[in-house]
């Protein structure tokens, strides 16, 4: 299995912003964690609201935790919100169960980080988040479990 580093993360980082300028998004906040859900990359951009921080952070964060891209986790939110909210009180409160946080495997496809994105729509964030992460050569996993 390979690892996410700096150099890579903060490349990720740098594509989601430039897709989210290209496409007209609101700021964007990036973060990008490792496998083991830490903390690589946090990029903000300038006018970004004061809880994006936060927001980027736990949708990749649930994503690394619980093995699937956020939007499955929001479906689950859905579907089971008295689960959801279990594991967010077990998570002490770090989960964001909106699309945004999106996986990233390796061309082995074994799970190295995380990205997640706030700032536009749900559906933009994941847009950004999904072409950043393809476009360092990476494959990104919006929705489907490990």
């Amino acid at each position: 299995m390979s690892t996410l580093n700096l150099i890579t993360a903060t490349h990720i980082s740098h594509r989601a912003l430039a897709i989210g300028r290209e496409i007209c998004a609101a700021p964007l906040t990036v973060a990008i964690l490792d496998g083991g859900g830490h903390l690589i990359s946090l990029q903000r951009e300038d006018g970004a609201s004061l809880l994006r921080p936060q927001i980027a952070i736990g949708k990749a964060w649930g994503a690394v935790a619980l093995g699937k891209g956020s939007r499955a986790i929001a479906a689950d939110a859905q579907q089971r919100p008295a689960f959801i909210g279990a594991l967010n009180n077990l998570a002490d409160g770090k989960l964001v169960p909106a699309p945004g946080g999106v996986l990233i495997r390796d061309e082995q496809g074994e799970v190295i980080g995380a990205i997640g994105i706030t700032g536009d729509t749900s559906d933009i964030d994941e847009q950004c988040a999904i072409g950043a992460v393809e476009s360092v050569g990476l494959k990104a996993d919006a929705g489907g479990a490990a």
